[in-house]
């Protein structure tokens, strides 16, 4: 699925959790997790000897314009260099490693990383052929782990980079659960709906659709919950009203 806007600013939050892969093997990975990441506002990336070196011409094409993250992309020799900086790490695994550590998973990660304040804090993301090491793991501080189907656990390394930073940018979103809250047209009011039923309903009266009379309060219960179940916005009400008043108006 793509759909970018290009006259919208992108948008980044000043503090963002940093994205640390280590020995991460092809380009085009490199700018997917790119991709990913600025889907959901992070823009620390972290680059543990990529295996096609850096800059990658692939990574670049892969992050299909997620470039200011590309450019910004520090390059370090060892998982403790890049880490430096922070005071709290997550190592992000799909198997048991046999370690005391406490194991989180994105949404409880991500509500901690909010907690803190997302300053100073990264999730490490392993290679894509063996993952992460176990002394890289032993540098963090809670293990990061998605329940997915336990018959089949396999992520490639942009999925796993999103469905961490996605429940991060969650709890900084402010988009309605209700989707039509976010179109041009309001949804439409009970006095709207009242009017377009009653307008149907005298249309229907007219070409003889209720020719059954007794059926007639059953058939137009009917009608009026299907047009409540269909939540139809103010503008659709008036589109259904004129093609209503077009069909009455050919046929009357």
């Amino acid at each position: 699925m793509t759909s970018t806007d290009n006259s919208l600013t992108v948008l980044t939050e000043r503090a963002t959790p940093a994205v640390i892969l280590v020995d991460p093997q092809l380009g085009e990975n490199i700018g997917m997790v790119a991709r990913a990441m600025l889907n959901c506002g992070l823009n620390d990336l972290r680059l543990v000897r990529p295996r096609d070196g850096w800059p990658n011409a692939r990574a670049i094409s892969a992050a299909s314009g997620a470039d200011s993250v590309i450019e910004g992309a520090q390059l370090f020799s060892t998982t403790e260099d890049a880490i430096t900086d922070l005071s709290f790490l997550y190592a992000a695994t799909a198997r048991d490693r046999h370690m005391t550590k406490r194991v989180v998973t994105p949404d409880a990660c991500a509500r901690q990383i909010r907690a803190i304040g997302s300053t100073g804090c990264g999730i490490l993301f392993g290679g894509e052929a063996k993952g992460l090491t176990n002394d890289d793991i032993a540098l963090a501080d809670t293990i990061l782990m998605v329940p997915l189907n336990p018959g089949f656990t396999s992520l490639n390394l942009s999925q796993a980079v999103l469905l961490a930073a996605y429940e991060w940018y969650k709890l900084g979103d402010n988009t309605p659960e209700d989707i039509l809250a976010m179109q041009s047209s309001r949804p439409a009011n009970k006095r709207e709906l009242s009017g377009l039923f009653e307008h149907l309903e005298s249309a229907l009266d007219a070409s003889g659709f209720f020719h059954v009379r007794e059926k007639k309060p059953i058939m137009s219960r009917n009608l009026r919950n299907l047009l409540h179940r269909a939540a139809p916005t103010e503008q659709e009400v008036r589109t259904l009203r004129g093609i209503i008043k077009s069909l009455f108006n050919h046929h009357g």
